[in-house]
């Protein structure tokens, strides 16, 4: 496997980006290039919710004839088998997806990885634009699925390394308002596209805007450097200290801090190096309890319900008593409660800590799922009409209150937790399943939902909700406070010898070590002077009235 990754594993890594971009601005478009793609993964969990509910769009790949009243009503003739399928295919290639990204980005390199996601995102949505029939459609969404698992696991990797140091929370509570705003996007171009029908534009608009998208994404990559981690990790550190001399201090290698960080992250590569990786073995019989939380962070949620609203969101207002168009509308206006509800998280989850949010994010949720619920088995026994009105309206209001706490507990805190419960050496490991967690579930959720509503209309919302409780339940028994504590402290959190000891050597998760909210061992950030005049400088690196000098590994 090493001497096949070592002939694909790029030789050089030239600067593109010009000169006067050096300091601010080349950090801020380098973190505008992740963020588009976690919008572009959020675009891609909404951009089919408003397209289940287009006439011609109903007509040309399901076969059915249909009026905007039958869809209102919910007389399509869609088999819900059929349309489980076209929704939840994107979910199970991101699945297998995410598994290989893992191994292509640390091959390739972060930019390159997201190149690759980009590109494969701009074929599937190419394929979609075209799509004759069902059977190209849905390679187009498993195409896109592919493009969407390898950004997912990639982009929050690229974000880490490329940032200053930052609280965890914070930095996840960014990322997860940037994939919520991709979703609130999809929403508001499914309802503005809507009033061109029947014109095939008004499905084929929002691939469109996808394309442009990953467009933007693919040539953007060109551009933008390399992580410096990449690079030194890979024995490129004269350029991986360029690099972080371009972000953090306009271009002066010299600079103290920046010195300082080039010092600590080669230090921590030859610690890694030396360490080696835990097995996937280790994950199950020596980090169980974490293991445990990294696996169930993810199931609940997506059992708690969130893809089950959002992938059908027009479809279930229609349901509940709202005109197609109403239904559109207010599904792009939850939308924005949806993001805002993320502000909370980045301003508190780092001082009240992870297990409040969760469990009171879980009885919640719950709560919110009840009165839907509840309301819909109101609004069937009700003729169509204005006499569904103040039902409908109260299911949406419940609606937005699902997704403003959603987005506030149980959105991003999964992400937050699989990135920092597992100690350095199996972190990598340890995210990658967490992360495939929520994808299999993901899928699970999105072909069952259909018939399940089909069967039993608002009775699925109370499924929906026992699992809420029981996250909640499970958080409070079973998860401790990761919160307010150093990534090295957490080994003392779980005592599970995460400070496994070689050759005399303690495994030590610096602090400045941080992770994305789906990646592996990640970003180290700019550290203060003092701490640079703290860190001693390893073994190839000399440094001299305050100057390095360099003295790169083989490559």
């Amino acid at each position: 496997m090493g001497a096949l990754a070592d002939k694909f594993r790029p030789t050089s890594f030239p600067a593109r980006y010009p000169r006067w971009m050096v300091g601010k601005p080349l950090l801020i478009a380098s973190s505008a290039l992740p963020s588009l793609g976690d919008a572009m993964f959020g675009y891609s969990q909404g951009v089919i919710a408003a397209l289940q509910v287009q006439p011609n769009f109903i007509r040309r790949f399901f076969g059915q004839d249909v009026t905007i009243e039958q869809i209102q009503a919910g007389v399509t003739g869609v088999d819900p088998y059929v349309q489980a399928i076209t929704v939840s295919c994107l979910n199970i290639t991101a699945f297998m997806a995410a598994f290989a990204a893992a191994y292509v980005c640390d091959i390739l390199g972060r930019r390159i990885s997201v190149r690759l996601g980009g590109l494969v995102y701009l074929i599937a949505a190419i394929i979609q634009i075209v799509s004759p029939n069902l059977a190209c459609l849905i390679v187009g969404r498993s195409l896109q699925g592919v493009g969407v698992g390898i950004l997912s696991m990639t982009v929050p990797i690229l974000q880490c390394e490329i940032a200053p140091g930052n609280a965890r929370g914070l930095f996840v509570g960014i990322e997860y308002l940037c994939l919520n705003v991709g979703y609130s996007l999809s929403s508001w171009v499914g309802y503005a596209f809507f009033f061109t029908s029947p014109s095939d534009i008004s499905w084929k608009g929002p691939y469109i805007v996808q394309a442009g998208m990953a467009v933007v994404l693919f040539l953007w990559s060109f551009i933008l450097p390399e992580t410096p981690r990449f690079l030194i990790a890979n024995g490129f550190e004269e350029e991986g200290l360029r690099v972080l001399a371009d972000l953090h201090a306009a271009g002066d290698i010299h600079d103290p801090a920046v010195e300082g960080t080039f010092r600590t992250i080669v230090d921590t590569v030859e610690r890694e190096r030396a360490l080696g990786q835990a097995s996937w073995k280790h994950l199950f019989t020596q980090h169980t309890r974490r293991t445990i939380m990294g696996l169930t962070c993810q199931i609940f949620a997506q059992f708690n319900g969130i893809n089950a609203i959002l992938y059908f969101l027009p479809e279930n207002l229609m349901r509940a008593g709202f005109t197609t168009e109403r239904a559109l509308l207010f599904a792009a206006a939850s939308s924005a409660l949806y993001c805002f509800g993320t502000v909370p998280t980045m301003l508190w989850i780092d001082k009240v800590g992870r297990r409040p949010f969760l469990i009171v994010g879980a009885f919640a949720l719950a709560a919110s799922l009840g009165v839907v619920g509840g309301l819909q088995f109101y609004v069937d026994t009700l003729p169509s009409g204005s006499a569904r009105q103040p039902g409908a309206d109260g299911i949406f209001a419940a609606v937005c209150l699902y997704l403003l706490f959603y987005g506030a507990t149980w959105g991003p805190g999964p992400w937050l937790l699989g990135g920092e419960i597992f100690p350095l050496r199996a972190r990598a490991k340890g995210m990658a399943l967490s992360t495939t967690a929520n994808w299999i579930c993901n899928f699970i959720i999105a072909f069952i939902t259909p018939p399940l509503f089909a069967s039993i209309s608002g009775g699925y919302y109370f499924v929906l909700l026992g699992f809420c409780i029981i996250s909640g339940i499970f958080v409070y028994f079973v998860y401790p406070e990761t919160g307010g504590k150093t990534l090295e402290e957490l080994d003392g959190v779980f005592n599970d010898g995460g400070c496994t000891v070689f050759n005399g050597q303690e495994e030590k998760a610096l602090d400045n070590v941080t992770v994305g909210s789906y990646g592996a061992p990640q970003h180290l950030g700019v550290l203060s002077d003092s701490d640079s005049e703290r860190t001693a400088a390893p073994s190839g690196i000399s440094v001299s009235d305050g100057k390095s000098s360099i003295s790169s590994a083989p490559r």
